[in-house]
């Protein structure tokens, strides 16, 4: 087998980045070297996870239904009901390698709004929403239609009051693949109240712009695995995404997130009883906020009612660290006029 990493490779790249006529030459067999460094690192990891059923992360309070899909039931749950203008159930739907520790803070967050509620978590690794097809990724998320409503949706005792919480693109493309997965099983689109977006969704459009921005996500999660700097991490992800997005393209796949903001958009998946919140800012570096905004624009076009909540100075997913007061009371609000119908925001 050709080992990828070596010092005499490495001091062969150096060598011709010298020579000012090679530069071009040696930037592109670096950036094909590193390419196939880390297509070899994800095949060994893949086949390792294959021989070996990896056993779901631990979260206090939660029982696990899969190793993304986990579920909690308020304390005491016979002996108080819940409230009537208060969800019964709330999911949460994490962002793309978002661990565990710091996704739950969300869901204690909606406990403290809805003390009696059902939580429904789903941890959102990047590698299973960006490199798996619309049938893959439905069912990772079998298990939280399972969990709403093991009889059907007819069925005596099955929720009426859905909310569901989305973080970044990532978390978009499970939740979009929740309401596949409901669709195939029950040919009507998941009912719920409301569907509140955080840091999502953004444009799919394989633009320089996206791919860094794209790249630099995915870099995040996975920098600690390799021994070079972060840009070259963010590099071979940009190279990778351009070349995939465009082998893509012409064989006429569509992308996670394409096919993700289109279902959020289209009545065969999401319910008109659905109101949308969407809550960004304009210093976020990852998701550009006119395409959320432009995403706003065409959910009220189609006939969907939505709020809009900006936020001043925070970044990616950090509205609720930065602003919790604001981020929480826009969730309530918002689900308050989803409840009782009213059309103003």
């Amino acid at each position: 087998m050709l080992k990828l990493w070596s010092p005499a490779l490495l001091t062969r790249y150096a060598q011709l980045l010298r020579r000012p006529a090679k530069r071009h030459v040696a930037g592109l067999l670096f950036a094909i070297f590193l390419l196939l460094k880390l297509r070899q690192q994800l095949r060994a990891r893949r086949a390792t996870m294959s021989r070996s059923k990896k056993a779901p992360p631990s979260i206090p309070g939660f029982t696990a239904l899969s190793d993304q899909v986990f579920v909690r039931n308020p304390e005491n749950p016979d002996s108080e009901p819940v409230p009537a203008e208060h969800p019964e159930v709330v999911i949460v739907y994490g962002w793309g390698d978002g661990l565990p520790k710091h996704v739950v803070k969300y869901a204690e967050g909606f406990r403290v709004l809805f003390p009696r509620s059902k939580q429904i978590l789903v941890l959102s690794p990047i590698a299973k929403a960006m490199f798996t097809d619309l049938h893959q990724r439905t069912q990772f998320m079998m298990p939280v239609v399972r969990e709403l409503f093991p009889s059907g949706p007819d069925a005596e005792g099955a929720p009426r009051r859905i909310l569901a919480h989305a973080m970044s693109n990532t978390g978009a493309v499970n939740y979009a693949a929740t309401l596949n997965g409901f669709r195939e099983l029950y040919n009507a689109p998941l009912p719920h109240q409301l569907f509140s977006m955080d840091s999502t969704p953004g444009s799919t459009d394989l633009t320089v712009n996206n791919v860094v921005r794209w790249s630099r996500a995915m870099s995040l999660g996975t920098a600690g695995f390799f021994p070079w700097p972060f840009v070259v991490t963010q590099s071979i992800f940009a190279i990778f995404l351009f070349i995939k997005g465009n082998l893509d393209g012409l064989r006429g796949i569509e992308s996670p997130g394409g096919w993700s903001w289109k279902a959020a958009n289209n009545e065969a998946y999401e319910t008109r009883e659905a109101r949308k919140l969407y809550m960004y800012s304009k210093e976020d570096d990852l998701i550009y906020w006119k395409d959320i905004e432009s995403h706003a624009a065409e959910t009220r076009s189609l006939g969907w009612q939505a709020d809009v909540e900006v936020f001043e100075g925070s970044g990616h997913v950090g509205h609720m660290r930065m602003h919790g007061e604001q981020y929480w009371s826009a969730i309530l609000a918002s689900w308050n006029r989803g409840v009782t119908g009213q059309v103003a925001a």
